[in-house]
């Protein structure tokens, strides 16, 4: 299983309430969360076999961003 992880424009608790369904629909999609504590608001997503493409439409589709961060 890959762990994704995007910078992403997402505010407040009331940002994920939008991008839920969205996240929680998508069948591949084994867990996601997102850190409001970081500056970046880093969301985290465990997928089989999802690629980054696919999630950051996705996040466009619910009306967010998202850019792809590189593990090190």
């Amino acid at each position: 299983m890959a762990e994704l992880s995007f910078k992403t424009n997402i505010k407040c608790n009331g940002c994920i309430a939008t991008v839920t369904p969205f996240l929680n629909g998508e069948k591949q999609i084994e867990e996601w969360k997102v850190d409001l504590a970081s500056p970046e608001r880093i969301l985290s997503v465990k997928t089989e076999s999802l690629t980054a493409n696919a999630i950051i439409e996705l996040m466009k589709k619910a009306g967010y961003q998202a850019e792809e961060v590189k593990a090190n």
